[in-house]
């Protein structure tokens, strides 16, 4: 019995094909997944434009982004993600604002009027006025939303007329919510838009034999930097950033990188495929959650590069110095009960790790927009009896908490509260609060985190059985 329906969706049957338990012997059963949420569900999901805008072009520090849209959909311009930048620009120069893509938001603000006789002039205005306001910002990106969608605006024809008009780069998404049925048709959209608009279009200052592109990485609080240390130690350069603490320009020179490496591989595989097929430029997928990963990963890259040495040296610098403090954390966690609700890969990417270096049992995982591959890495990396789920909603959740008691919760911040209403521990595994958490010394954050929240004195101070 490999699919499961839970108690609370007796009334919705379909959500059966939705949720999986591991089972040794069912090698063929494949979980119903990247399909549009099954009427009466509670979805958890976002829309195509928080998979554009609110993860790939929201982590770019030199662009204004514009969201084409009446005012609410700028829920997901800015702050729903730690995506921290620095100033400093390829070029040499300072971009004058610190932070710039998390402390500014821009949209059309559409009404009613705008609705019925079109948007198109409104737009026009905010990217002249939002350029006359910021014309240090090296580029200007526009989404299209769900309602200048429906009512058919000519975005892309816009910014063409502005790019000539104002001389730097206006870039055309077309994220309409409805066009997918979750975040992850908005990271293919954007991946295209990118691809065929910029990469190509400019010519890096320099280039080497070590030039590297660090391809769905978006640097959730810091982890991008964690990265880059280690790869710059080791000779590597960091030709372009897609898309965390990168500049406008950095896309535009993909095309000379020697080599990809796709971190996030749901939300940015795409665009390494096409830099590959168009330009030759190889890719691997790579994954630093964990020191085992990250020892990989370091020594398949020094394999490529010829720089074996160097890889080794990084690796007994950085792993040296948190191996004994891992080896008590794993003494005090083995055996604590976690789920990983993840919106994307996370629940793959964590699951082995966990288990194996810090001696969690991973209990259930789940994704909110995962496809088919991702399901299957999900698959292989747990134990059986293990839950998996697809696009999981706080019922379920809650159903799960009930039934199987963890000690830990690792999610978002849709979960966070719910989990605490039962007195469960909750850790921010989307937008951290506390990371980084990539690396060797990102991973042992990770572990503390971990470890002090289950210790937490609060959650024996609660007693819910005798309410």
């Amino acid at each position: 019995m490999p699919h499961k329906l839970f108690e609370i969706d007796k009334e919705i049957p379909e959500r059966e094909k939705h949720i999986y338990i591991k089972h040794c012997s069912d090698e063929d059963n494949e979980i119903d997944c990247n399909k549009s949420t099954i009427p009466g569900c509670m979805t958890e999901r976002g829309c195509a434009l928080a998979g554009g805008r609110g993860v790939i072009t929201g982590a770019i520090k030199d662009v204004i982004g514009l969201v084409h849209s009446p005012v609410g959909c700028q829920y997901y311009t800015t702050g729903v993600k730690r995506y921290p930048s620095k100033p400093e620009l390829p070029n040499g120069k300072t971009f004058p604002i610190d932070n710039f893509n998390l402390k500014y938001s821009f949209g059309t603000d559409l009404k009613e009027a705008n609705v019925v006789f079109g948007g198109t002039k409104k737009l026009k205005e905010a990217i002249i006025e939002s350029n006359k306001e910021y014309p240090f910002a090296s580029a200007i990106y526009v989404n299209s939303t769900c309602t200048t969608g429906l009512i058919g605006d000519d975005v892309d024809a816009v910014c063409k007329e502005m790019t000539e008009e104002l001389g730097k780069d206006v870039v055309a998404f077309n994220t309409p919510g409805f066009s997918g049925v979750s975040q992850s048709k908005g990271h293919h959209i954007t991946n295209d838009a990118v691809f065929d608009r910029l990469v190509g279009t400019k010519e890096p200052p320099k280039t080497t034999g070590y030039d590297i592109c660090l391809i769905g990485e978006y640097n959730i609080d810091g982890d991008l930097w964690v990265l880059e240390k280690y790869l710059t130690e080791m000779g590597l350069n960091i030709l372009s950033r897609f898309s965390g603490d990168a500049s406008h320009d950095e896309l535009c020179w993909m095309h000379r990188s020697k080599l990809n490496l796709v971190r996030c591989q749901r939300s940015a595989t795409y665009i390494a495929d096409l830099i590959e097929e168009k330009y030759g430029v190889p890719y691997k997928k790579v994954d630093f959650f964990s020191t085992e990963y990250c020892d990989d990963n370091l020594r398949m890259l020094g394999r490529y590069f010829s720089l074996e040495e160097e890889a080794e040296a990084v690796i007994e610098k950085y792993h040296g110095e948190v191996k004994e403090e891992l080896k008590w954390y794993k003494e005090q966690l083995s055996g604590k009960k976690v789920y990983i609700f993840s919106g994307g890969p996370k629940s793959w990417h964590l699951s082995i790790p966990l288990e194996k270096e810090l001696g969690l049992d991973i209990i259930a995982v789940a994704s909110q927009f995962e496809h088919l591959d991702g399901y299957d890495k999900m698959k292989a990396r747990v134990k059986d009896g293990t839950t998996i789920l697809d696009d999981p909603n706080s019922l379920e959740l809650e159903e799960l908490i009930l039934t199987n008691k963890p000690d830990l919760i690792l999610a978002g911040i849709k979960e966070k509260y719910l989990a605490y209403k039962h007195g469960i521990p909750a850790i921010q595994i989307h937008s951290y609060e506390n990371g980084p958490y990539i690396g060797y010394e990102g991973f042992l954050n990770l572990a503390k985190d971990i470890y002090n929240n289950i210790n937490a004195p609060v959650w024996k101070l609660m007693d819910f059985e005798s309410e």
